[in-house]
């Protein structure tokens, strides 16, 4: 065997040692660009995370939480991420008392891929939950992610997120924990 051949054949089990040892249809996924894995993943913020950017940023926690929401509003605007809608964001937006932050909020509707409007499967939902000790607009926004299919509910809501573990109807993260999921 020649010195360029054993040379080649040592580039090629190098290159081979280096790639990541996936099998079926996980190693297709891995081949995959990020934002195809992603595309058509179905996403309900609640307005915890509409409104985190005019939170204070000095708090770090804070910072971080706003910068993921800003990447997945991004992802949002692009169409990798659907985004879900309801009722109740409405509801919740129009209780704003700051009329530019309500106005920039509304402005994401139009984004939304789906629009839950409120019917008696979401309020039955929102009972059940209601009653594993979750407060009621609480609840009826995680029905509505539910009723649409939502592959996440994404909160910076401290008290939903305590509460994740008794949910099994969509999977609740924060935004941070999100990106670490979705974009290892």
């Amino acid at each position: 065997m020649s010195f360029a051949s054993r040379k080649k054949q040592k580039r090629r089990r190098r290159h081979d040692r280096n790639q990541p040892k996936t099998t079926g249809q996980h190693a297709l996924e891995h081949r995959r660009p990020t934002a195809l894995r992603n595309a058509g993943m179905r996403l309900y913020l609640d307005n915890c995370m509409f409104n985190r950017p005019f939170d204070d940023q000095s708090n770090i926690r804070v910072l971080l939480e706003t910068e993921a929401k800003l990447k997945i509003q991004e992802q949002i605007r692009s169409g990798i991420f659907d985004l879900v809608w309801s009722y109740i964001l409405d509801y919740e937006n129009e209780k704003n008392p700051y009329r530019e932050r309500q106005n920039q909020i509304d402005h994401w509707r139009k984004y939304a891929q789906i629009d839950i409007q409120e019917e008696a499967e979401v309020i039955l939902q929102a009972n059940i939950l209601y009653q594993l000790g979750l407060k009621k607009m609480d609840a009826l926004h995680i029905a509505c992610a539910s009723i649409a299919k939502a592959d996440y509910f994404l909160t910076t809501d401290k008290g939903i997120l305590k509460k994740a573990v008794v949910v099994d109807m969509v999977s609740i993260k924060d935004p941070i924990d999100f990106i670490k999921e979705v974009f290892p």
